[in-house]
């Protein structure tokens, strides 16, 4: 009776097992898919957006490796050529990392300047701090400045969300508040060349140097919002004074590291938000990853749930009345400290 039992039960976890082991070939055949895809989509890109001057090359080259690549893995049926395509693959990959970023480019004019800052105790210089009179986004005079700050007089900490349209992804920057002084602004952006903007996809592939600009609030807040006709946002964060000096001490010294070694930017690993955050853990920042780091046009959500920001207003009101285009509209010609304190006097933080 007892074998019967056995014999039965073994009969019945048979059709169990092939299914669990049906699954798991399913699985593995599944993720090697998805990494063959990955390897030739990622490959592709890199020769398309590597440094061969001519992109009618660059592109049939990187047509006739995906090409290529498609057939030796699953038309060919042949190890050897399988073979053939990774080693095509590593080659890329040999390739790719001799690409280095440079200082030495046609540089579009909002770009051109590298500013740098030197510290003498509490007294900070800073060179190449950008101060444009705009017309319109490209119609400019270009004015790059001097400005000399004292670290003991930082007071807290604002954070702008830029959107070129409403939606997860979006720029953002900080500025520094001064108890004797106009903000200054810090934005982490590409550095494209004329010609060029911002491109998502080339950004994650050596195509664009990365820059600090650091600028007078009637610049940078100024061109976004009034000439670029972005969305911008402006949410005073509850940093204490402390920590606020902490995180621009970080930004200093990241800007004389760019100034004399530069960096690519990219748009997962190096970009504007997830250095923030980043600078931000290192002046004292408690928390861990939030996927709202990555989809930084939710940003402002992570910054009021995490209780950064006041939470005295409802979330959606607190961001209808962060909104400062229209403030900054009435402001524009308005020199500095003037063009801060007017796109400021109408935040909930700030209302009487």
């Amino acid at each position: 009776m007892h074998s019967a039992t056995g014999t039965h039960g073994k009969s019945q976890l048979g059709p169990y097992r092939r299914f669990l082991s049906a699954s798991l070939r399913w699985l593995m055949a599944g993720v090697g898919l998805l990494i063959r895809i990955l390897v030739i989509a990622w490959t592709t890109l890199a020769i398309y957006f590597s440094n061969l001057p001519w992109s009618q090359l660059r592109l049939a080259l990187a047509v006739v490796f995906a090409a290529f690549a498609a057939w030796a893995f699953w038309l060919s049926g042949r190890r050897h050529m399988r073979a053939l395509a990774y080693g095509a693959v590593l080659g890329v990959i040999a390739w790719w990392l001799t690409i280095s970023p440079s200082h030495d480019r046609n540089w579009r004019p909002e770009v051109a300047v590298m500013p740098r800052a030197f510290v003498d105790g509490d007294h900070v210089r800073l060179t190449g701090v950008r101060n444009f009179d705009y017309r319109s986004r490209n119609d400019f005079t270009v004015h790059h400045e001097e400005r000399e700050i004292d670290l003991s007089h930082v007071t807290g900490l604002d954070f702008y969300v830029s959107y070129w349209a409403e939606g997860p992804v979006a720029h953002t920057f900080v500025s520094f508040d001064f108890d004797n002084a106009a903000p200054l602004s810090i934005s982490i952006e590409t550095r494209p060349e004329v010609g060029r903007g911002f491109e998502p996809i080339a950004s994650m592939f050596k195509q664009f140097a990365l820059i600090y600009v650091v600028g007078e609030e009637r610049d940078i807040v100024g061109v976004r919002a009034i000439h670029r006709r972005e969305s911008v946002y402006l949410y005073h964060l509850n940093t204490s004074p402390g920590d606020a000096r902490r995180l621009l001490k970080i930004y200093l010294a990241r800007i004389n590291e760019l100034a004399d070694r530069p960096e690519f930017y990219n748009l997962l690993t190096n970009s504007c938000t997830i250095n923030i955050i980043r600078y931000a853990n290192a002046a004292g920042r408690q928390g861990g990853f939030d996927i709202r780091h990555l989809l930084n046009g939710l940003i402002d959500s992570y910054l009021y749930h995490s209780g950064r920001v006041d939470t005295r207003l409802p979330f959606d009101e607190l961001r209808r009345r962060s909104l400062i285009n229209e403030a900054a509209e009435v402001a524009d010609g308005s020199p500095e400290p003037e063009f801060s304190r007017r796109i400021r006097v109408s935040l909930p933080t700030l209302a009487p």
